[in-house]
C-alpha cells in the first residue's frame, strides 16, 4: 500500500515534468479524487487499473498531459468512464464548465458522487449515448473510445464552430486519419510523454471549420 505522501510526491514530480501550472488545492482534489475511485472501484469495477502508483501515472498524469491543448470556457469529455480526462481537467481549470458524458450508470453514479465530494462547482455527469447530447461545446475529448470517423460521426454536431476536439490515442492513428469527415481539419498529432507511463501515446487536435 503506497502512502499519500508517497502518491503526492509522484503525482507532484509528473505534474513539474509535464510543466504544468495548477491551481492551489488541486493536488489535493486529485489525490482524493483517485481515493474515491479506488475505494468505489473493489464494489463497481470502474477501471481495469488497481494499482495505486499506476493510478496516479496512467489516470491523473495521462489527463494533465493534455492541458496544454484544452482551450475555450465549455468542454464535453464523451466516454468519459469514470471521469477520464474530465475530472483532473476540472480541477486543472475551475473556471472552465466540463461536462462528463458515459452510458454507463455506474460510472455515472460515480461521477456524481465525485462532483459532489470534490466540490466540482463546474462539473456535471450525464447519462447518455453521445449521440444524444444536446448542445454545442468549445473543447471536446475523448480517450481512445473508438476511431476518429466514429467519434467525429457520433459527436461531432457537439463542437462548436472553430472549436476543438482531443482525441487520445495510445498509437499514432495513421489509419484513421482518412476517415475524419468533412468540415474537421487534423491541425496536429502531438506524442505525449507522460511521466510512469510506458507505450505511446498520441494526442490528435481536429479542428472545427
Amino acid at each position: 500500500m503506497t502512502s499519500r505522501e508517497a502518491l503526492q510526491t509522484q503525482l507532484e514530480r509528473g505534474i513539474a515534468t509535464l510543466g504544468t501550472a495548477l491551481p492551489e488545492g488541486a493536488v489535493a482534489r486529485l489525490l482524493d479524487y483517485r481515493e474515491l475511485l479506488e475505494r468505489w472501484n473493489s464494489a463497481y469495477n470502474l477501471t481495469a487499473v488497481r494499482n495505486a502508483d499506476e493510478m496516479v501515472s496512467r489516470h491523473l498524469l495521462d489527463s494533465l498531459a493534455i492541458v496544454p491543448f484544452v482551450e475555450g470556457a465549455t468542454l464535453a469529455d464523451l466516454g468519459t468512464g469514470p471521469g477520464l480526462p474530465g475530472i483532473p481537467l476540472a480541477i486543472a481549470e475551475p473556471a472552465r464548465e466540463v461536462l462528463m458524458v458515459d452510458s454507463n450508470g455506474k460510472k455515472v453514479r460515480f461521477l456524481r458522487e465525485a462532483i459532489r465530494s470534490l466540490k466540482l462547482g463546474n462539473g456535471r455527469a450525464l447519462q447518455s449515448r453521445v449521440e444524444d447530447v444536446e448542445g454545442t461545446f468549445d473543447c471536446i475529448t475523448a480517450r481512445a473510445f473508438a476511431s476518429l470517423a466514429d467519434m467525429l460521426g457520433w459527436g461531432g454536431h457537439l463542437l462548436a464552430p472553430g472549436g476543438v476536439w482531443l482525441a487520445m490515442k495510445g498509437k499514432h492513428p495513421a489509419e484513421e486519419l482518412d476517415g475524419v469527415p468533412a468540415g474537421f481539419t487534423v491541425e496536429g498529432i502531438h506524442v505525449l510523454t507522460v511521466p510512469g507511463v510506458e507505450g505511446e501515446r498520441h494526442l490528435v487536435v481536429i479542428r472545427r471549420a
